[in-house]
């Protein structure tokens, strides 16, 4: 088994599933200083950095029970770091999951915020 290809394959399914519902794709795997995000996506004017989330079956749980505490901060990190670098402050922003166990695609909107996990809002790092 190939995570890596599997994980695209999974970006792949989301990424297409968000555009059919209107998203536009702005950056897809973004790296920055504290990590990852896989897809960074345009929903009207908010911002929305979407985590994918994919397996086969529940042996190891849900897709979405991997994106814990520490996955979100940093995702959040990392999304603070890409507002600073394209100078996107007035826009709104969301975290996203999109979860896909087998065939089946579950998109979390808003799954998790800033304010929920205590984090610093630092727009100039």
């Amino acid at each position: 088994m190939n995570t890596r290809k599997d994980g695209l394959l999974g970006e792949d399914i989301a990424l297409n599933y968000l555009q059919n519902k209107g998203y536009r794709l702005l950056e897809r795997n973004y790296r920055g200083h504290k990590g990852e995000i896989d897809l960074i996506m345009l929903d009207g004017d908010t911002i929305v950095f979407v985590e994918v989330k994919s397996r086969k079956s529940t042996n190891f749980g849900r897709p979405e029970s991997a994106v814990n505490t520490t996955k979100q901060r940093s995702i959040i990190g990392v999304a603070l770091e890409y507002i600073n670098k394209k100078h996107y402050y007035d826009n709104n922003i969301r975290f996203d999951v999109v979860s896909i166990l087998g065939n089946n695609i579950t998109h979390y909107d808003n799954a998790f915020d800033m304010n929920s996990l205590n984090y610093p809002m630092k727009f100039r790092i």
